[in-house]
């Protein structure tokens, strides 16, 4: 099926959606990403992986600042569709009524729920027990337009954020290409959104990694796999009078008994079995890897040997 596509994404689940089109020979005309930002320590400026695809597939690509700075150039291509997986921005109407047949979004989530731009880790935060992918025709408001197909799947006890979101990018790209050519050939029946029952999600900053050691062992520990993909889980030890030092929480486990007694919040222990606990307000959480600020990640037997003096301590 020869279909003229304008693809719009930026960051690893938009890639995975982009290579998936070109390997079903639904390659775009062009791609459209969000321009390089500096990253890391060095703040290097670093391209989206959106564009290594297109790069490395001769796709036509544009970094506009915004996506309205494009409109002529996209209206000159008359594209069939255009295609959205993660771009970034809002779109205005005057953009989604250029292609012939709309303009389509993958979502990570089963739409209503959880729309905007952190559904994955919410899933998991929320202690769902199944989640999905969502194709919408797009209107100009946030995740709201009507459903074309969804397709769920169950959360494993143990899985993290980043393993939920390589999994809903190839379902993402599967269901997209089952949805295109019956949505070319008006098979599909549109679906609205139920607004009753639509939730949103945050934009999720480096601060929200903070562990709440006021909190029950199980949240905590929901945290730490829904944020493992960003921003992280993390703690502050006071190793010194007035010193902090920031410490990650990688992989833990909840830990329901101990030996009866309630020990201050936050205050670290050995659990049986020679490992590190921290009392929670409900439970204990058993820190199985942690990575210390400006240290790799450590299991937490080799940190135990490297920082003795961290049992005992109460993490802020």
């Amino acid at each position: 099926m020869e279909l003229k596509i304008v693809f719009m994404g930026t960051p690893e689940f938009g890639a995975t959606i982009l290579e998936g089109l070109i390997k079903a020979n639904f390659k775009p005309f062009l791609a459209v990403t969000a321009p390089d930002k500096p990253a890391g320590r060095k703040q290097i400026l670093t391209p989206p992986p959106v564009k290594l695809i297109a790069q490395t597939s001769n796709i036509p690509l544009e970094q506009p600042e915004s996506i309205l700075n494009l409109k002529s150039q996209i209206s000159e291509l008359k594209p069939d569709l255009i295609i959205v997986a993660a771009y970034g921005q809002i779109f205005p109407q005057e953009i989604l009524d250029i292609p012939k047949r709309g303009s389509l979004n993958v979502h990570p989530s089963l739409l209503p729920k959880y729309r905007g731009p952190s559904p994955i880790q919410n899933s998991i935060l929320n202690g769902n027990k199944e989640t999905g992918v969502s194709v919408i025709l797009m209107d100009a408001r946030l995740d709201c337009g009507p459903i074309l197909s969804q397709r769920k799947t169950e959360i494993g006890v143990n899985e993290t954020a980043k393993q939920l979101h390589d999994r809903l990018a190839i379902m993402g790209i599967d269901l997209l290409i089952d949805t295109i050519p019956d949505w070319i050939r008006g098979q599909i029946k549109i679906q609205p959104q139920e607004e009753t029952t639509a939730t949103y999600t945050e934009t999720l900053k480096r601060e929200d990694g903070k562990i709440d050691w006021g909190k029950s062992a199980e949240e905590i520990e929901k945290q730490i796999r829904a944020f493992d993909y960003w921003p992280g889980s993390f703690t502050l030890w006071q190793i010194l009078k007035g010193t902090l030092l920031r410490v990650k929480i990688l992989k833990a486990r909840v830990f329901r008994s101990f030996d009866g007694k309630k020990y201050p919040i936050g205050k670290i222990l050995v659990v049986p079995q020679n490992e590190i606990g921290v009392q929670c307000e409900k439970d204990f959480l058993i820190l199985e890897e942690l990575q210390l600020e400006g240290k790799r990640p450590m299991a937490s037997e080799k940190f135990l040997r490297g920082h003795p003096d961290f049992i005992g301590t109460i993490l802020k």
